[in-house]
């Protein structure tokens, strides 16, 4: 079975007084914010438990990690910081070489890397970027909510029919985190 499982970036700034920080904890714009921090690294247990997942989870260690690329006109590293973490811990390069909107080759890349594979964007790009790897018929919802840090898409392909299948996983990582899938 070929699993691609596709998350937002953690939390960044939403226009109050709360703002992004480097890993220093210095202010900076395009970056996640302490809450962000925290669940980069809390998404480290969560994907790769150290008594690995139990039989039929949808969450699966990933082989494979992509996070869109920064450039001069999207030059927001959330995408790469959470999930640095875990590549870290894991000894997999993410690979950035896709930024903003080019979901195309990014979905294209997912689908021949070694599965499973982990995919952080940017939410409103996420729908577009399931339906690219799943079909235009994948019954995912259409749009990402801008306050949802805390769900995970996952997609399965069965091997033998070649048909995806689209399930939700939410993470539940904090006390605040969402119960219900989007």
């Amino acid at each position: 079975m070929t699993r691609i499982m596709i998350i937002r970036h953690a939390e960044k700034h939403s226009g109050t007084d709360e703002h992004g920080v480097n890993m220093l904890g210095e202010p900076a714009r395009h970056e996640l914010t302490v809450r962000g921090w925290q669940r980069s690294g809390a998404l480290v247990p969560f994907f790769a438990p150290a008594n690995g997942h139990p039989p039929g989870s949808l969450i699966s260690t990933p082989r494979t990690i992509m996070a869109s690329g920064a450039t001069k006109d999207s030059p927001s590293l959330r995408a790469q910081h959470t999930v640095q973490a875990l590549a870290d811990l894991l000894g997999v390069r993410i690979d950035t070489r896709f930024p903003d909107e080019d979901e195309m080759d990014a979905a294209a890349a997912a689908l021949t890397s070694p599965s499973p594979v982990l995919i952080a964007w940017h939410h409103s790009h996420i729908p577009l970027i399931a339906k690219l790897i799943g079909g235009a018929l994948l019954p995912c919802p259409d749009d990402w909510p801008d306050d949802c840090f805390d769900v995970v898409w996952v997609l399965d392909r069965d091997e033998n029919s070649g048909a995806w299948r689209f399930s939700q996983v939410v993470q539940r990582l904090f006390l605040n985190d969402r119960v219900d899938p989007i």
